[in-house]
């Protein structure tokens, strides 16, 4: 039996720090990015969970993109993972148990990340 990984945090926040350097250690525009990935995240959700329910591969593979590559971005690894896996999916046709599942999950995962995003920015407001 193949032993299990140890399990992502629900936020990276090196990652964070990284992107902190990667845009000239500008705290306001890393803030403006959270803010903006909180505001965008959910309606990811949404279309990922419409087109999982209509067993609509095509239009499941859009969002859930966006959706991996965003949450990988802010250090929601976790959520990128179930995302991606939403993703490929979405390209193979396979619309099966595990891809409903991966949609729910998928949603608790998204409001963990943007619990711990928001978070993060409280903190880094108080730093």
């Amino acid at each position: 039996m193949p032993q299990a990984e140890p399990a992502e945090p629900v936020l990276d926040e090196a990652v964070l720090a990284e992107l902190l350097a990667t845009t000239g250690d500008d705290p306001a525009f890393l803030r403006e990015l959270v803010e903006t990935y909180l505001a965008e995240a959910p309606a990811q959700v949404e279309a990922i969970a419409v087109a999982v329910a209509r067993a609509d591969a095509a239009a499941l593979v859009r969002p859930a993109h966006t959706l991996k590559s965003s949450s990988a971005t802010m250090g929601a690894l976790r959520l990128s993972a179930v995302a991606r896996r939403l993703e490929m999916a979405g390209r193979s046709g396979a619309l099966d148990h595990d891809a409903a599942v991966d949609a729910e999950t998928v949603r608790a995962e998204c409001q963990s990340a943007s619990d711990a995003l928001t978070a993060w920015l409280a903190r880094e407001a108080s730093a």
